[in-house]
């Protein structure tokens, strides 16, 4: 018994006939197109060699749709205009060469093309090689401009610094550098020396102000070198010989006349003249002398708090970072560099750059404005939420970190009586404090 077709064959043996006859006019189609060239090829006046250009492009074709010759093309068209990749590749051939100038050049055309911190740090070390510090210095805040964990500019920008005598600036940077990985060994060879000569540096000038503290109080109590050819003591003739070196020089309190006495002879027949007056506070002024020592080393911490102050709001986490720690002595001082801060910059300053210490520091500093200013305070816990990878820092605090948090949280931002903020808090809460 023959089957009989169901709907859905049907309309597919329609659609198949359809097909098919739109198949057959098509062809016939060509085949018309394809006499009318044929009866032009013949006509007088025209060439073959046109009438076969003309039915080509009729038809859509070209002698450039040869893919052979496409790519050929595309390839002479790619080495006519070089990538910043390629410029940066060729200036590390010709860095590896030793051709500091050329990979400049290089270097230079890769940045122009399309700027990469890579491209900047490359530049930067050429530029050390051939003592530019200062271009080298440049090129490396270039380079953390683009990216702020970016090792080997911090390490460049640090050796840079350095020759250009910014000691204090140098060591920051290795500091910096040391952190984001602290197991390299070259970087901490780099940290170590650039410390050892900051701190000759300010001894030499503790030195130099020590003498010159001692010159002065020379000075100010009155000794004093003459040239003579014989000694006087108290005005009478001494019992030392001319050739003798040295003088005994002994004074008691109370029989100490008020006339300038003379003691010698000192070898080359000088006199040490002294005055009595003077002598008196010697004593003391040799302990302030002593204590010059003990003034320039604490000047040498004091340098950090100093350029600290600087409450410009920072460019990078390096900066926000490096301020930071300039402050921490001093609570109120950290909060007013923070409010420099606008508080929805926070994502694009830190990147993925924030770390659990600071995170938390800047939580207590946050806490101590929140009584006061609490619109700006949950600004700044808003945004905090949004930096980077702020999730995972939380996830991995220390157990006492967490529970400084908790208590935080419970004893300052939840203890408030302005509810238009709650809801937030609220939400806020959950992400700072999650359940353990």
């Amino acid at each position: 018994m023959a089957r009989v077709p169901n709907k859905h064959n049907r309309d597919q043996n329609l659609d198949f006939q359809g097909m098919l006859s739109d198949l057959q006019g098509w062809e016939l189609s060509l085949k018309e197109k394809d006499k009318k060239l044929k009866a032009q090829s013949h006509s007088p006046g025209d060439n073959g060699k046109r009438v076969s250009m003309t039915s080509a492009n009729q038809f859509g074709y070209s002698r450039n749709s040869d893919p052979i010759t496409r790519i050929s093309s595309s390839l002479l068209h790619d080495e006519e205009s070089p990538d910043a990749n390629s410029e940066k590749e060729l200036g590390n051939e010709y860095f590896k060469q030793k051709k500091f100038n050329e990979a400049i050049d290089c270097y230079s055309r890769s940045i122009a093309l399309s700027p990469s911190a890579v491209a900047y740090a490359n530049r930067a070390m050429a530029y050390l090689k051939i003592k530019r510090f200062e271009e080298a210095e440049n090129d490396c805040t270039e380079a953390l401009n683009l990216d702020d964990r970016y090792i080997k500019a911090y390490s460049r920008r640090a050796t840079a610094r350095k020759e250009l005598g910014k000691l204090k600036e140098s060591i920051e940077d290795s500091e910096f550098a040391l952190r984001l990985e602290p197991d390299n060994q070259e970087v901490k060879k780099q940290h170590a020396d650039v410390k050892d000569l900051y701190k000759k540096e300010v001894l030499k000038k503790a030195s130099a102000a020590a003498a010159r503290d001692s010159t002065q109080e020379a000075k100010r109590v009155g000794v004093t070198e003459i040239q003579t050819g014989h000694t006087k003591v108290g005005g009478k003739p001494s019992d030392a010989g001319s050739g003798s070196k040295t003088a005994r020089i002994s004074v008691a309190s109370g029989n100490i006349s008020s006339k300038p006495q003379s003691y010698g002879p000192l070898e080359g027949g000088k006199t040490l003249k002294v005055n009595p007056q003077g002598v008196q506070s010697l004593d003391k002024k040799r302990e302030q002398k002593t204590a010059v020592q003990e003034l320039a080393s604490r000047a040498a911490s004091r340098v950090a708090a100093e350029a600290a102050k600087n409450l410009s709001p920072p460019k990078t986490a390096y900066q926000f970072e490096v301020s930071w720690k300039g402050l921490s002595g001093d609570p109120a001082l950290q909060a007013t560099f923070l409010k420099a801060i606008s508080p929805t910059t926070l994502p694009q300053l830190f990147k993925n750059a924030l770390s659990a210490p600071i995170l938390i520091d800047i939580i207590k500093c946050v806490a101590t404005l929140f009584m006061e200013e609490t619109e700006l305070a949950v600004k700044f816990l808003d945004n905090l939420t949004k930096v980077s990878r702020f999730d995972m820092i939380i996830m991995c605090l220390s157990a006492a970190d967490k529970t400084d948090l908790h208590k935080m949280w419970e004893e300052v931002f939840s203890n408030t009586n302005k509810t238009e903020y709650s809801e937030t808090l609220s939400k806020l809460q959950s992400k700072y404090c999650p359940v353990r």
